[in-house]
């Protein structure tokens, strides 16, 4: 779990630096963050066996939403006209397992600006790839 929980911050800062590279660059692009909350499909149980499987896969099976519900958020975060970039969209319901989408807070570490640009610099020199973002008047040929 320690591992997952530390992948998820990790999309969450770089999701956040990408919109804050995008708004310095004056673009239009958004960046917007999802998460499902709490639903069920394989991930929990395909886990080894364990607290992980038995915790997830059985005991708190009944508070999670089909995988239906699970994919609102991200459709709400990709077509909803009042979603900005930077915003971040998740279930509305208790603990954010489930619910109807809004608009939900994210992690502070995932908004550290120090954070997000050492794991911008480190993924682009794993995967050697410089993704430079063209300021708006460059986007149109200015």
């Amino acid at each position: 779990m320690r591992f997952y929980n530390q992948s998820k911050l990790a999309n969450a800062a770089f999701g956040w630096e990408l919109h804050r590279r995008l708004t310095a660059a004056g673009s239009a692009v958004r960046s917007v963050l999802a998460h499902p909350g709490y639903t069920s499909t394989n991930l929990q149980t395909s886990a080894p066996v364990g607290m992980v499987k038995i915790l997830f896969g059985r005991i708190l099976a009944p508070l999670a939403q089909s995988p239906a519900h699970g994919a609102l958020p991200q459709m709400y975060a990709a077509t909803a006209p009042d979603v900005e970039s930077g915003h971040f969209i998740g279930p509305g319901g208790v603990a954010e397992l489930r619910g109807a989408p809004k608009r939900v807070q994210l992690a502070s570490a995932a908004t550290d600006p120090q954070v997000g640009g050492r794991l911008w610099e480190l993924s682009e020199h794993l995967t050697d790839v410089r993704f430079v973002i063209p300021s708006e008047g460059r986007m149109r040929g200015r």
